[in-house]
């Protein structure tokens, strides 16, 4: 199958990008000639992960090789990765089931009935929270009216754009919006490459990352690290052109009757005014459509 090919290729990609990356005093080996001080050899992990080097090999090369959990376990432990990364690794092999069903069919991003009503209401239902559900493919697939005010620009942007990854990295006015954008949609990338796992090889996937890749430099260049990443609850500040910065804690939450959509929910963060401008913008609702109006 295509996307098992896919998957190998993808693991042995990030299995050498991961070797490459390790700094060799760290493993008390000496630098390679008299400056490469990172970076480690085939046969030295091979040797560690006690597996043949040609076989290891293969495996970076995305062969058929059918790998163990046990001799995956190992060159994880031995390359240091860490337990996200590990995850990663073994989901890839058809270890974990981390990604989301295969069933062949795409999300439509426009469909409102794609987030069904009870969804909604609890969405609504988070008042000067900004909230929005996304599936497996990281459509926006609904929000309330405190994200539609945070962002105005998730109402008018084509269905097809409307997707979180596509519009971290293609959306100026996000940019404006995040201080700290340059880590910000690194940590996006790595959580979402995490979450994809062995389905980025399904169409969806591809044709997202296809789509970046010819759109995004900057894209371009942080996927090829092969960055992977648990989600983290932690501080978001967006900076509002109408209210100025606003602070948030940022939550994701899996509803247990439907367990691929995420629910994010940005809470305000206590200690700052947050909360109370967010009720400013939700009662001036003008205030926020200037967002939309920044090129």
């Amino acid at each position: 199958m295509a996307q098992d090919a896919d998957r190998r290729q993808e693991l042995g990609a990030f299995l050498r990008k991961r070797r490459e990356e390790l700094v060799r005093a760290d493993f008390d080996l000496p630098p390679v000639g008299r400056s490469r001080t990172r970076g480690l050899r085939r046969e030295e992990i091979a040797y560690r992960a006690g597996i043949s080097v040609t076989w290891y090999t293969w495996l970076e090369q995305g062969r058929r090789t059918n790998p163990s959990r046990q001799v995956l376990d190992a060159i994880a432990r031995n390359m240091r990765l860490s337990a996200a990364e590990h995850e990663y690794v073994l989901s890839l092999a058809g270890y974990a089931a981390t990604g989301p069903p295969d069933t062949g069919e795409a999300h439509d991003a426009g469909d409102a009935a794609s987030v069904p009503p009870h969804l909604q209401r609890l969405l609504d239902a988070q008042g000067a929270s900004p909230a929005f559900a996304i599936p497996p493919d990281w459509a926006i697939a609904g929000w309330n009216r405190a994200y539609q005010m945070l962002y105005p620009n998730v109402d008018t942007v084509p269905a097809e754009d409307r997707n979180l990854l596509w519009l971290i990295y293609t959306d100026p006015t996000i940019r404006r919006m995040l201080p700290d954008w340059e880590v910000t949609s690194r940590h996006f990338l790595a959580e979402y490459r995490a979450e994809a796992g062995p389905s980025l090889g399904h169409p969806v996937h591809v044709a997202l990352i296809d789509r970046l890749l010819g759109r995004s430099p900057e894209f371009a260049r942080a996927w090829a690290e092969h960055r992977v990443e648990r989600f983290a609850s932690r501080e978001r500040t967006f900076r509002h052109p109408a209210v100025g910065d606003l602070v948030f804690e940022h939550h994701r939450l899996a509803p247990s009757d439907l367990p691929d959509v995420h629910v994010i929910v940005y809470v305000p963060r206590v200690g700052t005014d947050t909360g109370e401008r967010m009720r400013r913008l939700l009662a001036e609702p003008e205030a926020a459509w200037a967002v939309g109006a920044v090129d």
